[in-house]
């Protein structure tokens, strides 16, 4: 079969740990180069604030309205 034996060129992947090292310190001093910018602030506000406000709307907007237990066949989930 074609195409096997690519995984072990030596020549695409000379040292194949920088990669991870480079990935590793960037993770670790994400602080350093972290900026704000409309986007991220755009991204933290939904993360934080939004998502969760909307996702606590939802649940008091339906708090007690299913009712999962004991229901068989046929029967609604709706209670009112």
């Amino acid at each position: 079969m074609a195409g096997h034996g690519h995984h072990f060129r030596r020549s695409r992947r000379a040292r194949p740990g920088v990669g991870q090292i480079q990935q590793a310190d960037m993770v670790t001093n994400r602080h350093k180069y972290f900026r704000w910018t409309g986007r991220t602030a755009r991204i933290t506000f939904a993360y934080m604030v939004a998502f969760p406000a909307l996702m606590g709307y939802i649940a008091y907007k339906y708090e007690g309205k299913f009712e999962m237990r004991g229901k068989r066949r046929g029967d609604t989930i709706v209670e009112y």
